[in-house]
Parts: C-alpha cells; sequence; structure tokens
C-alpha cells in the first residue's frame, strides 16, 4: 500500500506543504507540474519551484506571485479574513484592496483547467478556512471576504497541493500530530492568540502542541489542508521509504523551517497485528441475554464478539462466546465478560491477525440527481415526494480496504437504505446513482 507520512513538526503551510510534495515527483516531472498549474487559469497567478536551505538541508521554496509580487510573511500563508495576509512591506497593502467572496471563489475555482476532482478538492479545502473564518467572526459564510491577493495565492497553495495528491496519489496519508507555535500573530484586526481563532477553530479533533519557537507555525490554509486529506494523525508508521520532500518556509527558526514529506509503502502487509481472543462456554443463558452482553462487548471496544453453538458436558447444548480485542484491553474485556455471561471462568489467548488497510469517505449525491430518478413507487402528494423536493444533497459514507494486491469499496448500508426510504427508491436505484458519480466524465 502506497503512504504518505506528513512530519509537521514546523507546523503546516499551504505553500510549504505543496513544496514537500513536489519533492516527490521525478525530476522530469516537476517542470511538467509547475506548467500544468500555471497554465490552470488562476488570476494574476504565477507559480515556481526554488531551491531553498534551511538549517544546511536542501529542499524547495514553492514561490507563488500574483500580479508579480509574492504576499508571504514568515513562511507561513495566511487566509485571516479582510486581511488574508500580514504583510511585510507597505507596498503590500496598497497595490490592490478588491475583495471576492466564497461565491466569487467558487467560480474562479469551477472554471480552472484542472482535472474535474482536483477542482472538488480545492473547493472543499477552501469551504472549510470560509466557515473556519464565519465562526471566529461570527458572520455568516456569505458575508465573509477575502482580499482578492490573498485569495488567488491560497488558491495557488491549495491547487498545488490537490493536483500533486492527484499525481502522487497515495492509499493513504498519515500526519503527525501538528505544531502550532506559540504567542501572538498580527492581523488586520489587531494581535490574536497562536494559534489564530480560525486555525484552531479548523484544528478541533486534530492532536496539536505548543513549543519554545514564537510565532504562527500552521496557517489556517495549512490546517484546512490537512484536516481534508490527512486519514489519521499519529507518529510515523512502520514503513519503507522510497522518496522524501522538504518544503521549506521563508523564515529562518532554530529548527529547520520545513514540512518534510516521505512517501513509500506501507509495511502492514507483511507484519500481523497481535491481538487478544477471550472465550467461555454457557448453557443457562437466553438468546436475549446473550445477545445484549454481545452488543455491550462491541459498544465497549471489542474489535470483534460472536457466538457458536457447541456441545456441553452430558450432552447438554450450549453457546461458545468469543470476543476478539486489543491487549491492553484484556482485563477490562474480561471483566465485563464476567459480569454480562453466567461463565465462571474466562480463557484467554494470543493470536495474530492480518488485516487490509481501511480509510473511509464521503460521496455526495447532489439533489438534482435524485430528483431525475423515478421513484417505482412514490404518489404525489406523499411524504417521500416532498422530501424529493427539499434541495439537500445527500452523503453516502464508504469504508475502502486495500493490501495484498487488493481494493474493496463499500458503501454504508444503513446511508443507503436511509436514501432510498426518503426518495421512495430502490437500492439497485441509489447504486446505480453512486455507479454513475464515480464514471469518467
Amino acid at each position: 500500500m502506497k503512504l504518505l507520512y506528513l512530519d509537521c513538526g514546523m507546523g503546516a503551510a499551504g505553500d510549504m506543504l505543496g513544496a514537500a510534495l513536489a519533492e516527490l515527483l521525478p525530476d522530469d516531472a516537476r517542470d511538467a507540474f509547475t506548467s500544468e498549474l500555471n497554465a490552470a487559469g488562476i488570476p494574476g497567478v504565477h507559480v515556481s519551484l526554488d531551491p531553498s536551505v534551511k538549517c544546511g538541508i536542501i529542499g524547495t521554496h514553492l514561490t507563488v506571485t500574483v500580479n508579480g509580487t509574492e504576499e508571504k510573511e514568515g513562511g507561513h500563508s495566511h487566509s485571516h479574513e479582510h486581511s488574508h495576509h500580514d504583510h511585510q512591506h507597505d507596498h503590500a497593502h496598497n497595490h490592490n484592496h478588491s475583495h471576492r467572496s466564497l461565491h466569487d471563489i467558487h467560480h474562479i475555482i469551477d472554471d480552472l483547467k484542472l482535472p474535474e476532482a482536483v477542482r472538488t478538492d480545492i473547493l472543499a479545502v477552501y469551504r472549510l478556512i470560509a466557515e473556519a473564518e464565519s465562526k471566529a467572526h461570527d458572520k455568516p459564510v456569505s458575508e465573509i471576504h477575502f482580499h482578492e491577493v490573498g485569495t488567488m495565492d491560497a488558491i495557488a497553495d491549495i491547487a498545488s497541493v490537490c493536483l500533486l495528491l492527484h499525481k502522487l496519489a497515495p492509499d493513504q496519508i498519515i500526519a503527525s500530530p501538528v505544531h502550532v507555535g506559540s504567542g501572538q500573530v498580527k492581523c488586520a484586526h489587531g494581535i490574536l492568540p497562536v494559534p489564530a481563532p480560525a486555525t484552531a477553530y479548523i484544528l478541533k479533533d486534530i492532536p496539536i502542541y505548543s513549543g519554545s519557537i514564537q510565532g504562527e507555525l500552521c496557517t489556517p490554509t495549512g490546517a484546512a489542508l490537512l484536516k481534508h486529506f490527512v486519514t489519521r494523525f499519529d507518529q510515523m508508521p512502520l514503513m519503507t521509504p522510497a522518496s522524501t520532500g522538504y518544503g521549506m518556509g521563508t523564515k529562518d527558526f532554530p529548527a529547520a523551517n520545513c514540512v518534510r514529506a516521505i512517501l513509500g509503502e506501507s509495511f502492514a502487509e507483511n507484519q500481523p497485528e497481535t491481538i487478544c481472543e477471550l472465550s467461555c462456554n454457557v448453557d443457562d443463558m437466553t438468546g436475549e441475554d446473550i445477545a445484549f452482553a454481545i452488543e455491550t462487548f462491541l459498544q465497549n471496544g471489542a474489535l470483534d464478539a460472536f457466538t457458536v453453538p457447541c456441545t456441553m458436558k452430558k450432552g447438554r447444548p450450549g453457546v461458545l462466546v468469543t470476543v476478539l480485542c486489543k491487549d491492553p484491553d484484556q482485563k477490562q474485556m474480561t471483566k465485563l465478560i464476567l459480569q454480562h455471561t453466567t461463565t465462571l471462568g474466562v480463557r484467554s489467548a494470543i493470536k495474530k491477525r492480518w488485516i487490509l488497510s481501511r480509510t473511509e469517505s464521503e460521496t455526495v449525491i447532489p439533489d438534482d440527481m435524485l430528483a431525475n430518478v423515478t421513484a417505482p413507487d412514490m404518489p404525489a402528494g406523499s411524504k417521500a415526494h416532498e422530501l424529493k423536493t427539499t434541495g439537500d444533497d445527500c452523503t453516502i459514507r464508504s469504508k475502502t480496504s486495500t493490501g495484498f494486491g487488493i481494493t474493496r469499496n463499500k458503501y454504508e448500508h444503513d446511508d443507503l437504505e436511509k436514501i432510498a426510504r426518503t426518495y421512495g427508491l430502490t437500492l439497485a436505484q441509489v447504486r446505480a446513482l453512486l455507479a454513475a458519480l464515480h464514471q469518467p466524465q
């Protein structure tokens, strides 16, 4: 399985992530990447990959100029509402004062000459930023406006990352906990604590930490890109590196100011996972009580729990109860088995298992697609007929399993069933809509 690991020990910014990923491309593919991005149609933007050295490490800086001016501060691009960037020179404040709304940005992204999947990712990331600014300033998303120059810069940073990930096509993306920096950051509204409110909102449910380095290490753009693409945040997993990239900021710190990206193969296929198997035999429990016990085990962290009919002493029919759990959970799970079954003892065995790597994603079926499907049984005036005109898009979760040369995708049945019942469709019709969404345009 192709695995991408992002080391965010010096935070994350859009330009640094893009530069790190660009270094993972073969040398002859980097010029083609910048050419494609420069031809994409981002107004006034020119992108280049330039050599950069931090603390003796040679890496790449992603330079983005808008109408000939580079809008950067401290090596991290900002997305603060209104200012969108902190500028170090007075002239940067004056050369462009026009603003754009999220609606305007949506149209710019829609018109980019990039693959549809890339445009979809760009828009999703920018929406995360706009929603965070909306929350931070207590304004509707429709009232959030961004400086045009800063907007084009951020779109270029986001587009570079989305396009590069489309080209690199990792099966899984893992990132380290994110170093956010410390102290304060200056923006158009005044001096704010690090991480800035919008960044803090985006980083919800993501492991972060501070340190001795003063300044904003993680920007809203960097946070939104991590939020959208990263499968999980953890220490570096067991992997075989194939290539490493260093994306440099412009500011100098005691530590190398860079994001490191490592692309390689996961070792999961060669290394079995150790788990614990707990089991017991019972012959004096009702089916209802056993079902309750199994559900309790699963709700409390069991990897799996199941029963098998068996024959006990004196030929009595019984049930073999088996619970699989991680080794650290063995004691707690044993206690639950003794509490919720009539057994007088629990057997324990250490097992090895090989598993496919699993990732989760979401697919949105637009309401207009649903409205065009002919329902087999939906009379006018029915509840389903009314729901069909609500204008709400429908989201379906799916799980993709990969490894050992195998790839499987399965939609969550509960989501399929909910949409089928709400819109009066068959499950086959819902699956056909999903298939149509994934057909090449």
